[in-house]
């Protein structure tokens, strides 16, 4: 089973589905950023810390327990990097860029940093080249995570376009893997700064149309269950609701996985509790979703 993931809701996910069923992931990474010198993959990371079981599972970013020494003294010493990266996390970020540095590829350096944390499944990034998700809002252009990470998604938002998506290449493996795939499950992040950016490089879209393909919403009612999905959505021209996440998957998606309270709300759709409060609760959800795959 091959899983498109972004932060938050894929990776809680993942962290049920590796006791019930195997698959590889292909991440999105065009929320990267290049902070004190390091490359930050954001949901790579996010992936990766939810399958070694490590990850800050209150705010599902970042490192449990860490601290952040490095980045307040950055701070005591004029500089602020914006994001707060912890410690144990920046140690992460300084491995894959040593390997980027090396000469080796962002695909190596995830196997790298991956295998580092005993992670046995495989992640992919989206590309290779540098694509950032520029969000443009009443108060000008601004890249992603000065949106969300600095901004706190407050400013009123216009459009999202993905900057250098044009130039991305699928990587070669993942084509590899795809041709011999047949199930695709689009995981509970958000469809169009997470899943979006994936869709668009080359022909990632067209190479679904022949897989049996599930996504989870990740909006219930008319309303995302974490995150800036609402704002964003509306500004692509999608309603936030079930039904506007099976319209952006709408040319390749054969059942959208809803959560009770939208039950008969949409064709094509089934229903069952989809928020995870804990890792009990993302078992069960894996466990449906490998029932349904089995009755496509």
């Amino acid at each position: 089973m091959l899983v498109l993931s972004g932060g938050t809701g894929t990776p809680k996910l993942l962290q049920g589905l590796k006791e019930v069923a195997d698959f590889w992931v292909v991440v999105n990474t065009a929320e990267d950023v290049w902070v004190s010198g390091n490359k930050i993959c954001p949901d790579i990371d996010s992936v990766i810390y939810a399958l070694a079981e490590v990850i800050d599972d209150e705010k599902w970013w970042g490192i449990k327990g860490d601290t952040f020494y490095t980045h307040q003294r950055l701070k005591t010493l004029g500089f602020d990097e914006g994001m707060m990266i912890g410690d144990l996390d920046r140690a992460t970020h300084i491995l894959r860029s040593e390997v980027l540095r090396a000469g080796k590829s962002l695909c190596d350096a995830t196997k790298t940093v991956a295998n580092a944390y005993g992670v046995r499944h495989e992640i992919f990034p989206m590309c290779e080249e540098e694509i950032s998700t520029i969000v443009v809002t009443d108060e000008g252009e601004m890249h992603f995570q000065e949106f969300w990470v600095v901004r706190k998604g407050e400013p009123e938002v216009k459009d999202v376009y993905f900057k250098g998506i044009e130039r991305a290449k699928i990587p070669e493996e993942v084509k590899k893997r795809l041709e011999k795939e047949n199930e695709v499950l689009i995981g509970p992040s958000n469809p169009i700064t997470s899943i979006m950016p994936i869709l668009s490089i080359e022909d990632f879209r067209e190479r679904l149309r022949d897989k049996r393909a599930i996504a989870i919403s990740p909006i219930i009612g008319k309303a995302p269950v974490s995150g800036p999905a609402g704002k964003l959505m509306r500004a692509k021209g999608y309603e936030v609701s079930p039904k506007g996440v099976a319209d952006v998957y709408a040319d390749f998606l054969d059942l959208l996985v809803v959560d009770e309270a939208d039950e008969g709300v949409i064709e094509k759709s089934v229903a069952t509790n989809t928020i995870m409060k804990s890792k009990e609760d993302a078992i069960r959800l894996g466990e449906f979703v490998v029932r349904l795959f089995d009755r496509l």
